[in-house]
């Protein structure tokens, strides 16, 4: 799984890369309410942070600092973002870190937003706040191992699945065998059924249980415009809404394709991507260029039912601006 397609395609090339989870967030577990702890004479600051991404998040209060806050507010908030030097992030919140699962993930920023740097927590809220206030310029320092191989491990995948990991301690066992490139595609077992796993399986399970999912292609540099009118279109046509999207499917051929990133970044929609030979078993109905130029089935409607829970398709595909290309699956 990645991320990108070309169902119109233009773009007739081959790409026999792995493929991974794009997603607009870092991370399987979301920061939805944050706190900015901040000295009295960077307030200013504070307030440019909660105006810049504020809009991201459920909710965005400061506090000023005094040598108890961190104490004080443990446990009300998803992440803290630290306006000051990491020394004094960590030795004020080293005592109270008990369970990284249950801990607030914390992340520092200096007073120019010069660097955003995850300490605690970061696939669990701070990668997603050190990756927002990069778009206020500061650039994100993040030390998880995926991140710094740039891999996306199991809780990336998570979010971008719209899923949550329910055994969280088998996430250090399939992460390494990311960074090995041995974990290969998320199987999908669909119930009722019972299931038998070791220490070394993460569980994903779906946050949604009968939502959409909007298999997606395009030409090179369609942008984010497109991709909004094509899915607007599609959910009308389907009668059914955002609210019941879980997330984007596509194919690995173009997974750095910047609008239809940003367009998925903008829903808050992640964005899962399926290898050629992935595809090929749900071929849809309609017939594609793609399969006439490159041996690869129909990107929109091959990734809708591959990745909706009953693998059926619910719209088949239609073009918008000859450039983009939209099938509905469940």
């Amino acid at each position: 799984m990645s991320t990108d397609a070309n169902d119109t395609d233009a773009d007739a090339s081959t790409d026999d890369s792995g493929g991974h989870c794009s997603t607009p967030d870092s991370d399987g577990e979301v920061a939805e309410e944050i706190a900015i702890i901040s000295f009295e004479r960077k307030l200013d600051t504070a307030e440019e942070i909660k105006e810049g991404i504020g809009d991201r998040y459920d909710s965005i209060d400061i506090i000023e600092y005094h040598g108890d806050v961190f104490e004080e507010h443990w446990g009300e908030y998803d992440c803290f973002v630290g306006l000051m030097a990491s020394g004094i992030a960590m030795r004020k919140t080293a005592p109270l870190l008990d369970d990284k699962w249950d801990d607030p993930a914390i992340c520092v920023v200096d007073e120019e937003l010069t660097w955003a740097i995850p300490i605690t927590g970061g696939h669990h809220g701070a990668n997603q706040v050190a990756d927002d206030l990069a778009s206020m310029g500061a650039v994100p320092a993040m030390t998880t191992a995926s991140e710094a191989a740039d891999k996306q491990g199991v809780e990336k995948r998570a979010k971008a699945l719209d899923a949550h990991v329910v055994n969280g301690d088998s996430t250090v066992a399939t992460n390494l065998a990311v960074l090995d490139e041995e974990l290969g595609p998320i199987e999908r077992l669909d119930g009722p059924k019972a299931v038998l796993v070791g220490d070394d399986v993460t569980v994903l399970k779906r946050n949604l249980d009968d939502g959409v999912v909007l298999g997606t292609g395009s030409v090179s540099d369609a942008d984010k415009e497109q991709f909004h009118a094509a899915w607007e279109r599609a959910l009308d046509e389907a009668g059914t809404d955002w609210d019941d999207v879980e997330f984007v499917a596509t194919g690995t051929r173009k997974e750095e394709e910047p609008g239809l990133l940003e367009a998925a970044e903008e829903k808050g929609l992640g964005v899962i991507s399926f290898e050629k030979e992935d595809l090929e078993p749900y071929e849809g109905p309609t017939p594609s260029r793609s399969k006439e130029l490159i041996g690869w089935p129909g990107i929109a409607e091959a990734s809708a039912i591959a990745a909706g829970a009953e693998h059926e398709l619910l719209l088949e595909k239609i073009s918008h601006d000859d450039a983009v290309t939209v099938a509905i699956g469940r």
